[in-house]
């Protein structure tokens, strides 16, 4: 009996044993990079116009959106080259001197959709209890595909036509943190502050620019 029983045993422990193994490799902390991560996004950015020295042009924030896909490509382990495809919607005010009228502003509203590539470089650290935190550098090019503008009274939107400018570009710093949710699935949330450097519109030349929260999926 005893001789039947003792193999029993041996066996129930390695089972057991072997099952312990593979829920650590399971549930453990830190997960094996990918050479490339894919993902979509949605980020909700604050956008406002800068005048620079200007005092007859003041600029105002308003909230906007962007979505796209994401795409990061790794040198190693702490190294991302980071790039995308994203449709971009900036928001903004402005109040603005009346040509021939002394002293008298209109407030206008622009709403300008561009089409951007993020060009970045990302480092992130070790991951640790399943999140590594990031910081990215690098530039934006956009490209319009809409302007429109509304005036102080008016109900409906007009077309900006050749009034805003055709591409524009800018440099991004930004920051955050990426959780591990399983071994093909992190999310993404993070900051983004992007400097445009480009004239958006011919009035009062301004350069757009935006602070933007990030949310993504990668997969």
């Amino acid at each position: 009996m005893l001789r039947r029983i003792i193999p029993f045993l041996f066996l129930v422990i390695l089972l057991t044993l072997s099952g312990r193994t593979s829920a650590q490799d399971y549930y453990s902390s830190t997960y094996q990079y990918k050479p490339i991560s894919l993902g979509i996004t949605f980020s909700p950015n604050m956008g406002w116009m800068r005048y620079g020295d200007s005092d007859q042009y003041k600029g105002a924030a308003k909230l906007g959106y962007a979505y796209g896909l994401l795409a990061d490509f790794a040198f190693s382990e702490n190294y991302y080259f980071s790039s995308g495809l994203l449709i971009n919607t900036l928001n903004t005010k402005s109040s603005e001197p009346i040509a021939d009228v002394t002293s008298a502003t209109m407030d206008r509203e622009y709403r300008i959709q561009y089409a951007e590539i993020p060009i970045a470089l990302k480092l992130k650290s070790t991951q640790r209890y399943f999140r590594s935190y990031y910081g990215l550098f690098g530039f934006t090019a956009g490209f319009k595909l809409n302007a429109k503008e509304k005036q102080q009274g008016a109900d409906t939107r007009t077309s900006l036509g050749k009034e805003a400018d055709l591409l524009r570009l800018a440099l991004q710093i930004g920051g955050g943190v990426e959780w591990q949710l399983d071994h093909n699935l992190v999310m993404m949330t993070g900051l983004t502050f992007n400097n445009g450097f480009t004239q958006a519109i011919r009035a009062g030349e301004p350069r757009n620019s935006y602070a933007a929260f990030n949310f993504g999926i990668f997969f």
